[in-house]
Order: C-alpha cells, then structure tokens, then sequence
C-alpha cells in the first residue's frame, strides 16, 4: 500500500503543477463588425475535448510470492513465475461478441484543462502461471496427500494436482488516470501527440484457480488495487481519427484472490510488477462548437 501511496502523491503533484492556460480564442480582424470567431483547435489539446480508445496489450510480469490460507493450510509459494495469454491474431480481434477472448484496452479521456486529460480505462489483460516450475515452499499443510508433495521445502507443479493459478479472463485493472499531451507535430491533417500521466485503480480478476483437487474456482471478484505510470504517442489524421502507442509500467496487489468455492476462509495474496505495451484506434472530437 506505500507503493499506491506514492503514486497518489506523484499524481497530486502532476495535477497541482500545471500552468493554468486559457482555451484558445483566436480573434481575426477581417474589416467587419461581426461577431469574432473561434478557430478549431488541434486534436487532445484544448479543454473540453474528448476521446475514445479501444486497442491490444501484451503484459509481463515480475516474480511473485503466493500466500494461500485456509481450512487445515497456510503456506506460501516463493518466486512464482507466470506469462501472458495472448491469442493468435484473427477475426476474434475485431468480432464484437469474441471480444474479451483477447487482451484489450478501453479508454474514455475527457480534457479538464488545456492538454491534461481525466482517463477512464480498462485494461483486460491474462496472468498465467508457470506450471512446468518448481517453487519453495513455507508454512504446513494438514492433508497428508499434499503434504507429501512437499519435498525438501520445495513443490513440483508441473502434474498440475497441487495447483493450477490463473487470471485469464482476466487480470481486469480497472483505472482511472490523468495525463498531460504535448503537441509534437502539428500539419493539415496530421498531428503527433505525445501524452504521460499515471492512474491508480482496482483489480477485479475472473481468477481460474484449482488447489488441491478442489473444484475450480472460477468468479469476478474485486481482489485488490494497482497503480501504473504511462505514456503514449498518438498519430492523429483528418483531425479525428487517432493510432494511439502506448507502454506502461504499474504494481498490483491483491490481497483478496478467491481460491475455491468457499467464500471464507480459502484465498490467496500476491503482488508483482507489470509492464504492458499497447497498441490500437481511436476517435476524438470537440464538446463546443467552432465556426
């Protein structure tokens, strides 16, 4: 929880530091006494203007400790390794019904100010854990069966009898984000953007796990939090529509994973870093109206 702390904080600082900028009125002398006009501003640049984003990731993730608890156990993995899920690229990318088969992101950014942004997403991604490994083992187990399995202070999951862990549908961080834009190039039909800001949210994982032969756990469940820093560049052309590339580092900890189908006491806790790399399309568009 310091790590959430701090990104709080950096976050507060990112916001309180800006520049107040006033939205940009361009007043054109033409001879006439008619009303004067406001010239169209550039794309994610001007407050009141809004975006929308739906694209692909692919995750990694740092090593994690596992710590189960329950009925008769109270154990911890150590240095667990795990991987994403991506899928292979086809028509499930763009079939609207298929569409949580695979690793996407989702944003809705509203400018507050000149070039800051609140951004709402969502970022479905897959955690999936190792299962060819062998991991220490600390703490007891009451069952003499999977006890046994225990040998030397380390356990085999490569049978998949002890465990099997995932959050495949999905790792769901659902954040909320600010994020500063800069103007890089500005033509007739083109602009390059670049964007950086930091969120913070909580994880709400469909966690895929099966222990000890227990029927498999297989539910949405809010598990914990997380935080992230990012920045992206954004190819916008004809003024509206936008390729946006982003990357994005964060920390989540989950201290609520749900283990089986038994609502207390059986759960799991871990927490690990991220990296993402996201890619995909996007439209934005003025809330006021310019002549």
């Amino acid at each position: 929880m310091k790590k959430l702390l701090v990104v709080g904080l950096m976050m507060s600082n990112f916001v309180f530091a800006q520049k107040a900028k006033d939205t940009l009125v361009v007043r054109e002398f033409d001879g006439s006494t008619g009303p004067v006009r406001k010239q169209k501003p550039a794309p994610l640049s001007k407050k009141g203007q809004m975006f929308v984003f739906y694209g692909w990731n692919r995750a990694a993730y740092s090593n994690s400790d596992i710590h189960f608890s329950g009925n008769g156990y109270d154990f911890q993995l150590n240095n667990v390794t795990a991987q994403d899920r991506p899928t292979k690229f086809g028509i499930v990318y763009f079939d609207p019904s298929w569409f949580t088969v695979t690793q996407y992101n989702f944003r809705i950014g509203y400018f507050i100010k000149d070039n800051l942004a609140l951004v709402l997403g969502i970022d479905h991604m897959k955690y999936v854990m190792d299962q060819n490994q062998t991991v220490n083992f600390k703490g007891h187990i009451s069952d003499p069966e999977y006890a046994a399995m225990v040998q030397n202070g380390q356990v085999n999951l490569a049978d998949e009898k002890f465990l099997t862990f995932e959050h495949t549908d999905g790792l769901n961080y659902e954040n909320l984000g600010l994020e500063k834009y800069k103007n890089l190039i500005h033509k007739k039909n083109i602009d390059l953007v670049w964007s950086y800001g930091a969120g913070i949210g909580f994880m709400f994982p469909k966690s895929n796990v099966k222990l000890f032969g227990n029927e498999r756990s297989d539910r949405f469940h809010v598990a914990g939090m997380g935080t992230d820093i990012r920045s992206s560049l954004n190819l916008v052309f004809w003024k509206n529509w936008m390729l946006r590339v982003e990357g994005k580092a964060g920390y989540i900890n989950m201290w609520d994973i749900k283990t089986t189908l038994n609502n207390k006491p059986d759960k799991a806790r871990q927490d690990f870093v991220f990296g993402q790399v996201l890619a995909g399309i996007g439209y934005t568009f003025n809330t006021k109206k310019y002549k």
